[in-house]
């Protein structure tokens, strides 16, 4: 195993841990935005807020920490990758800032109008990022990225594969934060708005397996390196992935929540990571290997130094934060 390698290791660890944590906050804006307007729907808003509210920042910790892999360790994998999809990228950045700000701002809105304007724009970014931050991986992970950069602005991030990536993205977000908002309803004593939530997570999870597995065939087709990578090597993860995902509907029937969490997290993390032993060992898909996009051994040194002092400095405040979350939710 090369240092490169272990460097993107440690980058993809990172897409891994933001898909899982973002990814539950991100999904939950669908849950906002189909709440509905009466007091059914204040509830579930409120639980919205009170689950992602202080930790809701927090998570784009792990998206400045993959870029700043990204940039420094394979800085032309990152030019190349920048020059062509800065149109989805631009969207998902655009998607981020808008969702923050109405967040906060819904909460001092002056009027109800306002309220819902801010609402609605926090839940329809929400859905949004996630697509097109996946849109973007599977225009990589399908070779539409050129090497040298600039390739097709649209072709590249319109195709099966993307259109599956983001549709990918959007579907375990939603699951995820279906799974979360539930238990956090259950552990507040919240029981019929748990139990409302425990049919939509149903309901929500079938379409997610629908999605993970259905959008296989048109990458077979699209994507020839990732769909050999997947059948072979990502094979035993994709297995992880639906024995999973049914053990999770399974808890979620049972009522068994908490244990429904463990499962889903298991189940998203095992479709994040198998997309990404699909694609080994390149970088850019049938354009550029790890190896050949890694920059100065000096360089992957240090951010191999980096990373093991943020473990020891940001990963221990990071994890109380969110135990003093699960407390707060459950008082």
């Amino acid at each position: 195993m090369t240092l490169a390698t272990v460097v993107a290791m440690a980058m993809f660890l990172g897409v891994v841990v933001y898909a899982l944590f973002a990814g539950a906050d991100f999904g939950s804006g669908f849950y906002d935005l189909t709440a509905g307007f009466d007091s059914r729907g204040s509830d579930l808003r409120t639980l919205v807020d009170t689950s992602i509210g202080p930790v809701w920042e927090a998570n784009h910790v792990w998206l400045i920490y993959i870029l700043v892999i990204w940039w420094t360790g394979f800085p032309s994998a990152f030019a190349a990758a920048t020059t062509t999809l800065f149109i989805p990228l631009s969207l998902a950045l655009a998607g981020i800032v808008l969702r923050g700000a109405s967040f906060a701002f819904r909460k001092y809105s002056e009027t109800f109008a306002q309220a819902r304007l801010f609402g609605a724009i926090f839940a329809s970014s929400s859905v949004i990022t996630p697509f097109f931050l996946g849109a973007a991986a599977g225009a990589i992970a399908s070779g539409r990225v050129p090497a040298e950069g600039y390739g097709d602005p649209i072709g590249s991030w319109i195709n099966p594969t993307s259109l599956v990536g983001g549709c990918l993205a959007v579907a375990t977000c939603i699951f995820l934060a279906g799974v979360f908002l539930t238990a956090d309803a259950d552990r507040a004593g919240s029981t019929e708005l748990a139990l409302r939530l425990r049919k939509r997570t149903l309901a929500v999870g079938v379409v997610a397996g629908g999605v993970v597995f259905a959008g296989l065939y048109p990458v077979w087709h699209d994507a020839p390196t990732l769909s050999h990578g997947l059948r072979t090597a990502a094979a035993p993860l994709l297995v992880v992935a639906a024995i999973a995902g049914l053990a999770t509907l399974v808890l979620v029937y049972r009522k068994q929540f908490g244990w429904a969490r463990v499962a889903a997290v298991a189940a998203v993390a095992a479709v994040v990571t198998g997309w990404g032993v699909g694609q080994y060992p390149w970088m850019l898909v049938d354009q550029l290997t790890i190896n050949d996009a890694a920059g100065a051994d000096a360089t992957l040194v240090g951010l191999l130094i980096v990373v093991a002092l943020a473990g020891v400095v940001v990963l221990p405040p990071l994890v109380y934060l969110f135990r003093l979350t699960q407390q707060w939710t459950r008082t």
